[in-house]
Formats: C-alpha cells, sequence, structure tokens
C-alpha cells in the first residue's frame, strides 16, 4: 500500500460488486501500489488499437514511470478503478483533478480528466459505463462537479459511454481531437439510464439461472437416493431441452454415464459449456466445486447444501466466503440452503430442485425464500382443492434459501419485462433492501400484479438484512403504496394470484352476486362489506336454477353497467332438472365469455365436480382457440373419466408433451377463478379492486413542484458548516428555523423565560396575546397535563400563569418555560420525516396529541413526495375528518398544509444529511398554518445510496 505522504487512508468503501450488461459479475475497486503486476499483465493483453485510442500513439508496453503512476494514488485529486474477475484487471478508469489552465490541481478546482482502458475481450460487456458510474461517485464525494475527456473521433464505443450516460453535456473538437465536458450532478436522464442499465443486467443475470443451455449437476450420486441424483432425475423427467452431466468426484474412472447422462470426475473434464451448476456437495467441499466451475467459465450456481449463515458465526463467514469467491469468478449464486430453481417452458423445461414433479406450465412467476413454502406454494398451485380449486401454471419458480447473492430484488428485474409472466408471486420471509424492493415494486406493479406475503417476525438466521426503526405496520402501508399487493398468508397469496392470472382487472367496487342459495349469496353480500366493496342486493336463482338460468343470469350481470365485478354462487342441486357439473360450468364460460372486461369469480360448495369443470377457469397456462373437453381435463390434471393410454393408471398426471398440447389448447377459453368460501374469493377481489385503482392513479402519479423561493444552495452551505462540528447532532431553535426558513417553513418564535420577570420581556417582543409552554420532555406538548397556558392578554395574566405553572410542577429549571406569540386557532397536526436505514426516506402526518400517540393514526409516503401524494397523505387518516368540517366545524387550510408537506420533502430529499425532522404541532387554521415547534436532526449522508452507482449487496 501507499506511504502516508502519498495517499489517503484507503476508500473502502469504494469496492463493489456489480453485474455487467451480460449478466456476469466483476468487482470494482481502487487500484493501490500492490497491483503493478496485474496492471502490466493487464495492458499486455490490450490490443494494439486499444492502446492507440488510449495513448493517441503507439504505445506497446508500460515504463516502469507508467506504471508507479498508474498504482500510486492519493485517493482525491489521482484516483484509479479497476473492474476485476477471478482477481485479475479487465478495465481501468483513474481521473486527475486539474485547474482552469487544464494542469494538475488540487481543491478548489473542480474539474478532473477521466480516462478508461478495457480490455478488447471484455469491450461490449457494459465494463466502461459500470466504471464511469463508480468513478463520477468518487469524484462528487471529492468535490469534483465537472469531467472532461478527451476521445480520437474513431473512438466510437467510447464516444457512446460518454454521451449516452445521460450527464448534461459539452462537446467540442480540436486539433483531431474530441473534447467531452460533462456535470456529474445526476439528471433526471442519467439516472433513468442508470435503472434502466440495471433493470437489463440484473434481469439477464436471472436469465442466465433460469434459461441455462446446459446444466451440471455437482454431488450426483453412485446410487439412486440422495440430493444430487434426485434432482438429476428430476432434470430429466422435465425433459430439460439442454445438455446435462452428471458430476462427482467419486465416480470410477471408466463410469461414462449414469442415467443415460454423461458422467465426470469434475466440471473441469467436460468438454462442452457449462452454463448451470447445481452444487448439491456438503458445504465443506463447496468451495473446490466453486473454483473448478469458476475455472471453467460456468454462469451461475444453485447451491442445495445447508450449513452456512442459518448454522451461526462460522457458518455466516464460511456464507461471506462463497458469495465473494463466486462473484469475483464472474458467477452469481441462488443459495445457499436452496431448494432449486424450475422453468416451464416448452423451450427450456427445466427443474433443477427438490420438487419431485415439474409444476404445469403456466404465466404464474413464483418466488419464495423458504423452501418449505416453496413446495406448499407449488402444492396449491398444482393440485385441485385443498387451497384453491382447480390448477394452474407455473412460468417460472425461485426459491433462494439464504438468498446470500440473488434476491428478490434481481428476480422481480426479471419478472419485469419477462413475456411468459403475467403475475408475481412472492413470499418474503425479509426484504434485505427495502428502498430498492419499493421501487423495483413500483415500476413491475405498473406492468403486471405483483402479490406479497411478508414475514412480521425477525430475519431468519441466514438473511443480512438492514435494521429497520420502522414498525411492521408502516412498512407494509409503504410497499402498499409502492403497488404491492400486500396479503397476509400464502392461502390469500394464492387466492389473489388465481385471479389476477386470468380475469381482467375491475373499473370499479361495485359487485354483482347471484346463486342458487340464499345463504350463501347473503354471506358473499356481508364479505363484501366488511371489505369495503359495494354490492348489489345478491339474486336467488334458488335452487331449481337450470345451467341456463345461470347462463341468463351472469349475461345480465354482466352487461349491466353498474356492475364492475360478478360473483356466483353454487351449491347442490336438487332434482333431475338441476344441471351438472360440467354443464354448469360450460354455462358460466360462455355467459364470462361475452363479457370479458369484467372479472367473474365462482364460490362453490360441496361441488367437487364443478371445480373439476371450472379448473380451466384457474388455468394460466397459454390458450388456444380451441378446447376439447379432454385437452380441459389434463391441463386440470383431472381424473379422466374415458379411456387411459395402455399402461396409464387413471388420475395419471400428464406427460410433458401431451401437457404442453393441453395448454395450447386452451387458448380461447374463459377461464374462471373458483374458491371454496365466499370470504376467500370476496377477500381476492377486493385486492383486485384496489390494485386497479392504484393503477389507475400510477398513470398519472402527480409531481414534484418547484418552489421558487427555496434556497438549496444556502441550505446546503448552512448543513456544511454545521456537520463540521461533529457527525451528528440535534440543531438548536436558531440553527432549525435558519435551515427550515431556506425552505420557506417559518416556525413562530419562542423566547426562553427562566424567571417571571424574562416571560415579561419576552411578551413584550412578541407581543401580546401570548402562551406559555413548558418545554421539559415529560411536559412537551402535553396541554392536557396543564404545561400549556394560552391566550395570556398582558403582563397580569402572564405572571399568574407563571407562578401557577411553578406551583405545581416544580421549579423554572425543571420546566423550562418559554414565551410564544399566540398563533390562530385551528387544528394541531404533526408532520415528521425520517431516513430509515432499510426503507428510506419517509413523511408521516397525523393529529398531533393522543390520536397519533394513542391510536397511532398515522399516514405516511415515501420521499420525494408529490402533489398527489401530499393531498391522499392529509386524507388516509382515520381523523381527516377534523380537517374538513366535521360535525359543523370550520375546515382548514388543508392547501396550505399540504404545501407544507411537500416543502419537508423537498428539504429531506435534496439533502440526505437531514435524517429527521418534526414539526409539533403545526396548527392549521381556516386560513393559513403555524409551525409552533420544530427540531431537526443532521448526520453525515451515507457514502452510496440508492441513488448512486450499481453495486450488489456488500459481502
Amino acid at each position: 500500500m501507499q506511504s502516508a505522504p502519498d495517499r489517503h487512508e484507503y476508500p473502502a468503501h469504494w469496492e463493489a460488486d456489480v453485474v455487467l450488461r451480460d449478466g456476469g459479475t466483476a468487482r470494482i475497486r481502487p487500484i493501490t501500489v500492490d497491483d503493478a503486476e496485474r496492471l502490466v499483465s493487464f495492458y499486455e493483453q490490450v490490443s494494439d488499437e486499444s492502446k492507440y485510442y488510449r495513448f493517441f500513439a503507439p504505445y506497446p508496453r508500460l515504463s516502469a514511470k507508467d506504471v508507479h503512476r498508474f498504482t500510486h494514488h492519493d485517493f482525491v485529486d489521482r484516483v484509479g478503478l479497476a473492474a476485476t474477475v477471478g482477481g485479475e484487471f479487465i478495465a481501468t478508469v483513474r481521473y486527475d483533478r486539474i485547474g482552469a489552465d487544464g494542469m494538475a490541481a488540487t481543491a478548489p478546482a473542480d474539474e478532473a480528466e477521466v480516462a478508461f482502458l478495457v480490455q478488447d475481450a471484455h469491450q461490449g460487456r457494459g465494463v466502461a459505463s459500470a466504471l464511469l458510474e463508480h468513478i463520477a461517485a468518487v469524484a462528487r464525494e471529492r468535490d469534483i462537479r465537472r469531467f472532461a475527456a478527451e476521445v480520437l473521433p474513431a473512438n466510437n464505443k467510447m464516444i457512446k459511454v460518454f454521451t449516452d450516460a445521460g450527464y448534461t453535456q459539452k462537446r467540442s473538437f480540436e486539433d483531431g481531437v474530441v473534447r467531452l465536458e460533462f456535470d456529474l450532478e445526476p439528471t433526471e436522464r442519467s439516472l433513468a439510464v442508470q435503472r434502466a442499465r440495471e433493470q437489463r443486467a440484473e434481469a439477464h443475470s436471472v436469465r442466465r439461472l433460469l434459461v441455462p443451455g446446459s446444466v451440471a449437476v455437482i454431488g450426483t450420486g453412485r446410487t439412486p437416493g440422495g440430493v444430487g441424483r434426485s434432482v438429476l432425475g428430476n432434470l430429466r423427467e422435465a425433459g430439460f431441452t439442454g445438455d446435462l452431466y452428471a458430476v462427482n468426484k467419486a465416480f470410477p474412472e471408466d463410469l461414462k454415464e449414469l442415467d443415460g447422462v454423461p458422467a465426470h470426475r469434475s466440471v473441469r473434464d467436460i468438454d462442452g459449456h457449462v452454463d448451470l451448476a447445481v452444487v448439491a456437495v456438503p458445504a465443506d467441499h463447496v468451495p473446490e466445486v466453486v473454483t473448478e466451475c469458476g475455472e471453467h467459465g460456468v454462469q451461475g450456481l444453485v447451491v442445495l447444501a445447508a450449513g452456512y449463515a442459518e448454522s451461526g458465526p462460522e457458518g455466516r463467514e464460511r456464507q461471506r466466503e462463497l458469495v465473494r469467491h463466486a462473484r469475483a469468478d464472474g458467477m452469481r449464486i441462488i443459495g445457499p440452503n436452496a431448494f432449486g430453481v424450475i422453468n416451464t417452458s416448452p423451450q427450456v423445461r427445466l427443474n433443477a430442485s427438490l420438487a419431485p414433479q415439474m409444476p404445469r406450465p403456466g404465466r404464474i412467476g413464483l418466488f419464495a425464500q423458504s423452501g418449505a413454502i416453496g413446495v406448499a406454494l407449488l402444492s396449491r398451485l398444482h393440485r385441485r382443492g385443498g387451497g384453491v380449486t382447480g390448477v394452474t401454471g407455473v412460468s417460472t419458480f425461485v426459491s433462494s434459501g439464504n438468498r446470500a447473492d440473488v434476491s428478490g430484488n434481481d428476480v422481480l428485474q426479471y419478472w419485469y419485462d419477462d413475456p411468459d409472466t403475467d403475475v408475481a408471486l412472492m413470499y418474503l420471509e425479509s426484504i434485505g433492501n427495502p428502498r430498492k424492493f419499493t421501487r423495483l415494486a413500483r415500476r413491475t406493479a405498473a406492468a403486471k400484479p405483483l402479490v406479497v406475503v411478508q414475514g412480521a417476525g425477525s430475519a431468519p438466521q441466514g438473511h443480512a438484512v438492514r435494521a429497520t426503526r420502522l414498525p411492521h405496520a408502516t412498512v407494509s402501508v409503504l410497499l402498499r403504496q409502492a403497488g404491492v399487493i400486500r396479503v397476509d398468508t400464502i392461502t390469500e397469496l394464492v387466492d389473489a394470484g388465481l385471479l389476477l392470472a386470468r380475469q381482467p382487472l375491475p373499473r370499479g367496487p361495485r359487485v354483482g352476486i347471484l346463486g342458487n342459495s340464499e345463504s350463501l349469496g347473503l354471506l358473499t353480500y356481508d364479505a363484501c362489506l366488511s371489505e369495503g366493496l359495494r354490492p348489489q342486493p345478491p339474486l336467488d336463482l334458488t335452487t331449481e336454477a337450470s345451467a341456463e338460468d345461470f347462463h341468463a343470469a351472469l349475461a345480465h350481470a354482466l352487461s349491466d353497467e353498474a356492475c364492475d365485478a360478478v360473483v356466483v354462487t353454487a351449491i347442490p342441486a336438487i332434482g333431475e332438472a338441476s344441471p351438472g357439473d360440467a354443464e354448469l360450468a360450460q354455462a358460466l364460460r360462455s355467459a364470462a365469455a361475452a363479457g370479458p372486461a369484467k372479472p367473474v369469480l365462482v364460490v362453490h360448495v360441496e361441488l367437487g365436480g364443478l371445480a373439476a369443470a371450472l379448473s380451466a377457469a384457474t388455468s394460466t397456462a397459454p390458450r388456444a382457440r380451441t378446447a376439447t373437453p379432454d385437452a380441459a381435463a389434463a391441463e386440470a390434471g383431472a381424473t379422466r373419466t374415458g379411456p387411459t393410454e395402455p399402461g396409464t393408471a387413471p388420475g395419471t398426471p400428464p406427460a410433458p408433451a401431451a401437457e404442453a398440447a393441453a395448454s395450447e389448447a386452451l387458448e380461447g377459453t374463459h377461464l374462471i377463478p373458483a374458491y371454496p368460501a365466499a370470504e376467500r374469493a370476496v377477500r381476492a377481489l377486493a385486492e383486485a379492486v384496489k390494485y386497479a385503482q392504484w393503477r389507475r392513479e400510477a398513470a398519472d402519479p402527480g409531481k414534484v413542484p418547484e418552489h421558487e423561493d427555496i434556497d438549496e444552495k444556502g441550505a446546503a452551505a448552512l448543513i456544511g458548516r454545521l456537520l463540521a462540528r461533529g457527525q451528528g447532532l440535534t440543531l438548536g431553535t436558531d440553527e432549525t428555523c435558519e435551515l427550515l426558513g431556506r425552505y420557506g417553513i417559518p416556525v413562530r418564535r419562542s423566547l426562553p423565560a427562566p424567571a417571571p420577570d424574562e416571560a415579561v420581556r419576552a411578551a413584550a417582543a412578541l407581543g401580546y396575546p401570548v402562551a406559555l409552554k413548558a418545554t421539559a420532555p415529560h411536559l412537551r406538548h402535553r396541554a392536557d397535563l396543564g404545561g400549556v397556558r394560552l391566550d395570556l392578554a398582558d403582563e397580569e395574566q402572564l405572571r399568574r400563569a407563571y407562578s401557577e405553572l411553578t406551583e405545581l410542577f416544580g421549579a423554572p429549571q425543571e420546566l423550562r418555560p418559554v414565551v410564544q406569540a399566540m398563533a390562530p386557532r385551528g387544528v394541531d397536526t404533526v408532520v415528521r420525516a425520517v431516513i430509515d436505514p432499510a426503507a428510506g426516506a419517509v413523511l408521516s402526518f397525523g393529529l398531533a396529541g393522543a390520536a397519533s400517540q394513542l391510536l397511532g393514526d398515522m399516514a405516511h409516503r415515501l420521499i420525494p413526495v408529490t402533489d398527489r401524494d401530499a393531498g391522499s397523505l392529509v386524507r388516509s387518516i382515520r381523523t381527516a375528518p377534523l380537517l374538513f368540517g366535521w360535525r359543523g366545524s370550520t375546515p382548514v387550510d388543508t392547501p396550505a398544509l399540504e404545501e407544507l408537506l411537500l416543502r419537508v420533502s423537498r428539504l429531506v430529499d435534496d439533502h440526505p444529511e437531514v435524517v429527521a425532522v418534526t414539526l409539533e404541532p403545526v396548527v392549521v387554521a381556516p386560513h393559513g398554518l403555524s409551525v409552533l415547534g420544530a427540531s431537526v436532526r443532521l448526520a453525515p449522508p451515507p457514502a452510496r445510496d440508492d441513488l448512486g452507482p450499481r453495486t450488489l449487496p456488500a459481502y
């Protein structure tokens, strides 16, 4: 490492793992003197053309002086970063601070020259773009605001790296060289470019795991049984379309095949390329396997082995080393302690999991951290009866285990533009990065439904998560605001998924109810009221209703403009004229087909035959224009009533080819979900109604208003001066008022009154009438305890109130009394903003006092808040009617309140150093409002946040 005079402390927080454009990984880190040999080796592998583009002249080798210059940095004015794979350089970038004359300089000069060099074999992988994001973040941290780069006109790739980054830039041409200058302040376009690159890279990294061209199962046993042999069998039986290999170092040297699969003692012995390795060896042997996979160029690993973070501190360190090892070689990991992955696409047919049976192909994506929950979800979606009648299909399934690397966020990136997935279902025991998850969920939910069960307890032992200070209920509310359909159980998860997978979204909460049971109809009606829906009176068709009666009633309900969705209830009918199950199912499907713009749900009681007949209604398989009963039955997994294939028992699940054909045959049928209980059907429908409303509102999310009176630069300078005092501090009254004032948030002055005479002088300065308040922690904001005296009109009343306070509560030094000018009467409210380490910046609002403190009646929104968010925030608390003229009271100035919320949001969003703001009380009057109390806490900003360069979670 460099000596102290030559460098500042090594900036370890600049180290990061990144996902490249093709889905592989690389490590970015600062270059040090220890990298001299790596730098020389790297340069020798760069083509002469690339060297010419870098140095504008033939430059076959680096001199000793060059090596010294490119490896000795002070990490302030001279910085070099390298991207590495397998510990070796594949690309470098450096900047040198320059002055106005273009020569080397130090601060306060805020411009730097930047230059890249990428090994030819790795060009086109997005390495330079990732390095630019990171070197720009480093430069901003070192108070460099602008980069300059000189590029030869023929070097189109590098020019494109700069011009595509989205920064505000200036371009000139002089002396045969293109000079690019660009500001490093993130812009809306640069952030959009960064997010799009992140999505493509992370989605591609998951695609390499779910759509492999070849799979090696490492740890395949020589005898039947065992994890590895089971996975190999599952892959074979699923009909995996790529190349398959069995690997075990204990295989005899003369063993060439196992179960018809090529057998090898090491993955290095495989002649062909291996995309995915399923690692089924004990944890102690995994490092050796990872090394072999890295050397062979394997793209990804599914690690089934246990004995990692879930087993304690030693296992946690073993898990960290596993992730570091795999990422260093460009691989991503699902697991460890994983159940496996599944892709039902006919072009892939991958079952690299412990699930003994391949799920039916369909349109639902499943993610579960827990293997046991994953099994339960697959079972619920695969079989008829139990949770939801009928069957459904799965597009992809990922069980991440300890999710040491690939997480739900990565899978969301893949599902976002996956054409085979219409609905995403996720069981999350923990959320490692809620801020990013919320951002990705909002984008995904705008395109397709996302249903989530989130664990309420502490994170499992194997999961590394950021601690949150927010209550679980608050995090759930924030997820719902991001468009997530938040449910409590896996039963509700499947119920909602079935409805959303193949029924249109309802246009509103109006529900029609019809069926052959008056009692079941009334149960459904009551359930709708409980869920906030607006049901119409149930239509009782009586138990003598025929299939034609059901068809006519459903068709009429769907044609009713006052109806947004229909729930059909059915019980066993009595009499010879009662419809058969298949006949009733066909009648409902044909009526629903005439009104496809409205969702239809069926609640059945003791009608197993109807559930089987409607099984197509809960299938999410791709559908053809016509469907035969046999095809529908095959897709449903129902027992065949006709002749079976020779050697096939009745009820045997269809073979892969037959199943795929059945899926295609269902195209064109109108699919109806069926539920065994009214409450479950209505709850699923209510979630669909709320989601549809969110989709409509998300189409016009509002805007963050520009306030011309905001002094952002002045506030930044003030924050910088204040933080120079220490690592974190709560501001004093004057400092708080000054900072808030720069954002147009005036705070009513209060003056200390340590004695009666000081109180009188303070009142004279402020002007009567005044308020006398005790600010001791146990009395602050507690008017109910008598610690506040209002409307004191003169000196006599003030002295009397002062005497009463001291007699009741103690000496002035204990009470800390202050005098404040009276504000117009109104409703007392509280506004808070906090930067949570997990959820990010959150704005909260409620009424001051018991409503928020005792009842927890607070509403929350993620910062930055738009004008629409501010309006909904004010109206979403239960006590909101008090602001709008409840029981004849005068409505207060809610537009002024919304503007205050927007200004607080801007303050926290503009300055991440502002980690907490509390305004209490904020008295909202019929005209205007008054902030009577305020506190602000500052802390140094995080080195990297979700607005920083792309990185994988640190390990």
